[in-house]
């Protein structure tokens, strides 16, 4: 995960396109009214969600997610998702967006390629916690960009979200033709005949030209994250999959053990200190916003026994995963 995102003209275009003042957004933010203006400009991602959070709020529409996404057009796209327009269908577009989102927002989008399916997972880092309609609204996102790259009417077979946005699910009824369930995960599937449905805006050379810019940037990205923040970013991926083993970060990073180690140690840190965070600030976020059992909880974090997961967080905490999740709500 990247410390700051770009933000630019195209939110500008948003904006507009919703009818609300940018310059009212930012100062909600406690941010510059004319940042949007500035080149170069970036956000924290504490900054990224005080925008979004402060857009709420100006918007005051239960159905903004919907709003949103049939706001999208070209002109309001980073130019990662708008090289995503350039790809052949939906599977690439959502195979480079993966690649370089990390660029864009503090976000990881998982892709699962099945034989009759596509299906995308959202993984938000543990902390800060984004606003609670971002969820329907990454959601509606790719629908909205099938549309647009397909010119068809494309309907995803499903839509899962631990806590979904009650506000806008009349809304996003009417807009998708079904509703968001409730599930362990962020994530939406299309069919593989509307992945493999081609984009009327696929262009190989205008890929080409926005490519290089892309790599150079994430290669930035990568160049200046300390080797922690790395590692953490790994394990955030990582441990959903059950395997996050410190041979498995190295592998993820393209360093050996030893360098990883000896990498750790001079930022007078070492993988079990950071597997042991990450695992406690992922704990606290599945509890403070999902529905999720201690039981399932413990397996996403890698732990083989619940009993284990249950030990260690009372360690981290004091408490009890179900006395956590009731302060948490209280």
């Amino acid at each position: 995960m990247s410390n700051t995102y770009a933000i630019g003209p195209g939110w500008a275009v948003l904006f507009a396109d919703l009818g609300i003042d940018a310059g009212n957004v930012l100062r909600r933010a406690d941010l510059p009214g004319d940042l949007l203006a500035r080149e170069g400009a970036r956000l924290t991602p504490d900054q990224y969600y005080a925008v979004l959070r402060a857009l709420e709020a100006e918007a005051d529409q239960p159905d903004l997610p919907v709003l949103i996404a049939r706001a999208i057009t070209p002109e309001a796209f980073d130019p990662a998702i708008f090289a995503a327009l350039c790809s052949p269908n939906l599977r690439s577009a959502a195979e480079r967006i993966a690649q370089y989102k990390p660029l864009i927002c503090p976000l990881k989008l998982q892709v699962d390629d099945g034989p009759s399916s596509l299906t995308l997972t959202f993984v938000w880092p543990p902390s800060p916690d984004p606003p609670a309609f971002l969820t329907a609204t990454e959601l509606l996102f790719w629908v909205a960009l099938a549309r647009l790259g397909t010119r068809h009417a494309v309907h995803p077979l499903r839509l899962t979200a631990p806590e979904p946005h009650e506000p806008s699910a009349a809304a996003v009824h009417d807009y998708i033709g079904r509703g968001i369930e409730q599930g362990s995960a962020v994530s939406i599937t299309f069919s593989s005949e509307d992945a493999e449905r081609p984009f009327l805006t696929a262009n190989q050379r205008m890929w080409d030209f926005f490519e290089p810019e892309l790599r150079r940037r994430l290669s930035e990205l990568q160049t200046t994250a300390s080797t922690t923040e790395r590692v953490r970013a790994s394990l955030l991926e990582l441990l959903p999959a059950g395997d996050a083993t410190m041979d498995a970060v190295a592998r993820s990073l393209g360093m050996s053990n030893r360098t990883l180690q000896r990498r750790l140690r001079g930022e007078q840190t070492n993988f079990q200190e950071l597997l042991s965070d990450v695992r406690e600030s992922l704990a606290l976020h599945y509890l403070r916003s999902s529905a999720m059992p201690a039981a399932e909880i413990s397996f996403l974090l890698g732990y083989a026994d619940p009993n284990s997961f249950y030990r260690a967080f009372q360690g981290w905490t004091g408490l009890t995963p179900e006395t956590a999740r009731a302060q948490a709500r209280n």
